[in-house]
């Protein structure tokens, strides 16, 4: 199994991170991919990249930290994109869920690293919060090298739109929650080789670990409701997962 999206560098991995490493592994997870929300957190993914096998980073500034956004970040991420083991430039996007920073920052922020992006030649993870129109509207004007939208919550009328588009779709622990009828809806329209799994931790944990501190290990809970709502046996679907990653993410993953 691999964890498509993770912030392992947050403060609250902060005492126990290689425990948490260890218990994945322990788990059958092979791979996970640290993401950044700014310079710090892309500089530290990329760290911890570097020393450990099971992690790859994605560098890049966050919506909610698009303030943060100047004309020495994109330098700086273009510097910290050229290591081995980055293989994504992300999390980008847009929130307008009234959590962020203004839109225009937010705009702004994207737009320059879905440039980088396509200079690069490296996929995007892209953050999307009642903003689906406005985030393909600024897809569709880069030639971007494809990329997945991390944490789907569009529900299923959406998924079209972006399977449209090239990118992938990344279910996260929501996906169990009993309520998320829609969410589980949309995730049986995406094809096999266009769907992923996350975590999104420490945030978002599946129903069994709810209000808990998330982290890479619980994922199997994920990927055993997808499975029944797909309808496939976990095995099949972790196989098709993992290929869709190294599709995705190229050599370096």
């Amino acid at each position: 199994m691999i964890d498509a999206h993770a912030h392992l560098t947050d403060a609250r991995f902060a005492r126990d991170r290689e425990a948490v490493l260890s218990r994945a592994d322990a788990a059958g997870v092979t791979r996970i991919l640290a993401v950044g929300e700014d310079l710090s957190s892309s500089e530290a993914a990329v760290a911890l990249a570097r020393s450990s096998p099971l992690v790859r980073a994605a560098v890049g500034i966050h919506p909610h930290r698009a303030n943060a956004f100047d004309e020495d970040s994109l330098p700086r991420l273009r510097e910290l994109a050229g290591d081995e083991h980055v293989v994504a430039v992300g999390e980008i996007g847009i929130d307008l869920s009234g959590r962020s920073a203004p839109r225009a920052a937010q705009e702004r922020a994207f737009a320059a690293q879905l440039a980088l992006a396509a200079e690069l030649g490296l996929p995007v993870s892209v953050h999307v919060r009642d903003a689906g129109a406005i985030v393909r509207g600024l897809i569709d004007g880069v030639k971007i090298a494809c990329g997945y939208v991390h944490c789907y919550s569009e529900g299923p009328d959406e998924v079209g739109e972006w399977l449209a588009r090239g990118f992938l779709v990344s279910f996260a622990g929501t996906v169990t929650y009993p309520r998320s009828d829609d969410l589980r809806r949309a995730a049986a329209l995406v094809p096999r080789d266009r769907l992923l799994v996350e975590t999104d931790a420490p945030v978002l944990g599946p129903q069994a670990h709810r209000g808990q501190r998330n982290e890479p290990a619980f994922i199997t809970a994920t990927y055993a409701r997808l499975a029944e709502v797909r309808a496939v046996d976990v095995a099949e679907l972790a196989r098709d997962v993992r290929e869709n990653a190294a599709s995705l993410f190229g050599p370096r993953w």
